[in-house]
C-alpha cells in the first residue's frame, strides 16, 4: 500500500475532511454500446426465478482430499452473507472457504464452493431456506477465483411486448457474431457504486476517509434504511451502530467492532477480510478498464488491432504486443485481421498493476489517461497484497443463444438463455439489447445514484 497519507491521521485533519471523502472519481460504468442504441425496454430480476445462473465448472472433484466441495443453490442471497454463513456452519475462517466466482445477489444461482476440512468429518449441510446444498464431494485443492469455464444464464424479461422477440433475437445473433464488449457490470462496484472509491482510499492509506465512506453518512449515496446506523457512526457511537447492520454487511460490521473497542481506523480497515480489501482494489482496476474500453468503442476499434496494442489469445489467455511486423503481410501466417474475424484473438485493456504487460505508443497513452482520471497511479506500485496487474480482452464470445416468448402466472415475458465465459456480465449483454434494463435489485439505491 502507498504511504501517501498518515496511517492514523487524527479526525479533523486535512486528510479526513468531509470535502475529500469521495474524491469524486468518474462514474465507473460504461457509457457506450457496440450496437445501435436499443429501442426496447424491459425489466429483469422482478422475481428470483426470473434470473437463473448456472456456473459451468472447470473440473470435477476427485472424490478425496482435504477440501470439501459443495454444489449449492442460493436464492436472493449476497455473496458475503453466503461466505459468512458457510464459515460459521463449518467452523472455519473465511479464508478456508473457496469459490470460483461471485454470483448475483438477486436471482437463483448455482455454484461450487470449497471448505478446507483436513481430516475432519463434515457436519450435516446447513439448513436455510435461501441456501440449498445439492451435492458434496472431496477434492485435493481449494477452489479459487477463475476456476470455472463460464456461466449459463436464463433470464426472463418482463414488461416487454412478446411480439418484439424477433427483434431481440436479431440483436443477440449479431452479438454472437461480433462478440460482447467485456465491460465490468454494475455488480462490480457494489450496491452503492463505490467499491472503486474504497480501493482508491485504501491504496492511498487514507483510513479515516475509508471508514467514513464505508460506514458513515457523508460519502456515496446509501439506502435510506441505513441512515440511523450511519449517523451513529458519524457521532462516534460505534457500539450502538453495530447491531443495526445486517448479516450481509460483513465489512461494515468488522470495522465497527474494532472502532467500538477503541481501535484506530487503520486497525479497523485491516480487520476487513483481505479478499474484500482486494476486491476494492480490483474494482478500481475495473473502473480504469471500463474507461479504456469506452474509448475503444468511441473509436470503433473493438475488433481491430494496431501497433502498440496488446492482443489476447482466447484459447489460452496468452498475450503479445502487436508490432509493425505483426501487421505486415506475411504469407507464412494468417493475417491478424483473419484471426480477429475468427475470434481467435482480441485487443485487450489494462487491469493496472506492477505485473501488467504494457502497451506502447498511442495505446499506452490512452491507458495512462484512464489511470490518471481515476487517480489510480498507486495501482502500478509494487506492494505486498496489492493487485498484480493483468489484461482483459475487450470482447468475449456469447454462445448457445436461445430465445422464447411465453407466459406464466405473472404475465407475458421473453426468456433469453446464453453462455458467457468467466468474468463476463450478463447485464452488459442485456444493455446491448434493451434500453437500460430496469433492475429491481432491492438495494434501495438506483444504478445511477453513485
Amino acid at each position: 500500500m502507498s504511504a501517501a497519507a498518515s496511517a492514523d491521521s487524527p479526525e479533523g485533519s486535512p486528510d479526513s475532511s468531509a470535502d475529500r471523502l469521495i474524491d469524486r472519481l468518474p462514474d465507473p460504468l460504461p457509457s457506450r454500446r457496440l450496437l445501435e442504441p436499443p429501442t426496447l425496454s424491459g425489466r429483469i430480476k422482478l422475481r428470483a426465478e426470473d434470473f437463473l445462473v448456472d456456473e459451468i465448472p472447470l473440473y470435477e472433484p476427485a472424490g478425496e482430499g482435504e477440501h470439501l466441495y459443495l454444489r449449492l443453490q442460493k436464492r436472493d442471497m449476497p455473496h458475503g452473507e453466503m461466505m459468512s454463513m458457510l464459515a460459521i456452519h463449518y467452523g472455519v475462517g473465511l479464508g478456508a472457504v473457496g469459490f470460483a466466482g461471485m454470483k448475483d445477489r438477486v436471482g437463483v444461482t448455482q455454484q461450487t464452493v470449497s471448505i478446507h476440512l483436513p481430516g475432519i468429518e463434515a457436519p450435516p449441510p446447513p439448513q436455510n431456506e435461501r441456501l440449498e446444498i445439492l451435492w458434496q464431494a472431496r477434492h485435493v485443492n481449494k477452489l479459487r477465483r477463475g476456476h470455472l469455464r463460464g456461466n449459463r444464464f436464463s433470464i426472463r424479461i418482463r414488461d416487454i411486448d412478446p411480439l418484439k422477440a424477433p427483434h431481440l433475437w436479431t440483436r443477440l445473433r449479431t452479438l454472437e457474431r461480433l462478440g460482447v464488449p467485456d465491460f465490468f457490470g454494475p455488480q462490480r462496484f457494489g450496491y452503492r457504486r463505490n467499491t472503486h472509491r474504497l480501493g482508491h482510499l485504501l491504496l492511498q492509506a487514507r483510513f479515516d476517509d475509508l471508514v467514513q465512506e464505508l460506514v458513515g453518512s457523508r460519502g456515496s449515496p446509501f439506502p435510506e434504511h441505513q441512515r440511523a446506523q450511519r449517523e451513529l457512526a458519524d457521532a462516534g457511537r460505534y457500539a450502538e451502530s453495530l447491531p443495526l447492520w445486517s448479516r450481509a454487511d460483513v465489512s461494515e460490521r468488522a470495522v465497527l467492532r474494532v472502532l467500538a473497542a477503541g481501535g484506530s481506523s487503520q486497525r479497523a480497515v485491516r480487520a476487513v477480510h483481505r479478499d474484500d480489501r482486494a476486491f476494492w482494489c480490483s474494482a478500481l482496476q475495473s473502473a480504469v478498464f471500463n474507461r479504456v474500453l469506452d474509448r475503444r468503442l468511441e473509436q470503433g476499434t473493438l475488433a481491430a488491432l494496431h501497433e502498440g496494442d496488446v492482443a489476447f489469445i482466447h484459447d489460452n489467455g496468452a498475450l503479445f504486443l502487436v508490432t509493425a511486423e505483426d501487421l505486415a503481410h506475411d504469407e507464412a501466417r494468417p493475417p491478424l485481421a483473419e484471426r480477429l474475424a475468427r475470434f481467435e484473438i482480441s485487443p485487450s485493456g489494462p487491469l493496472p498493476g506492477p505485473g501488467l504487460l504494457a502497451a506502447a505508443g498511442a495505446t499506452a497513452a490512452e491507458e495512462h489517461e484512464a489511470l490518471r482520471r481515476f487517480s489510480a497511479e498507486a495501482l502500478l506500485e509494487a506492494a505486498s497484497g496489492g493487485p498484480e496487474g493483468a489484461r482483459r480482452p475487450f470482447r468475449v464470445r456469447v454462445s448457445n443463444p436461445a430465445l422464447e416468448a411465453s407466459m406464466d402466472e405473472h404475465g407475458m415475458f421473453i426468456r433469453l438463455a446464453f453462455d458467457l465465459p468467466k468474468g463476463a456480465y450478463a447485464t452488459v449483454l442485456l444493455r446491448e439489447l434493451l434500453l437500460d434494463p430496469d433492475v429491481d435489485d432491492g438495494d434501495g439505491v438506483p444504478a445511477h445514484a453513485a
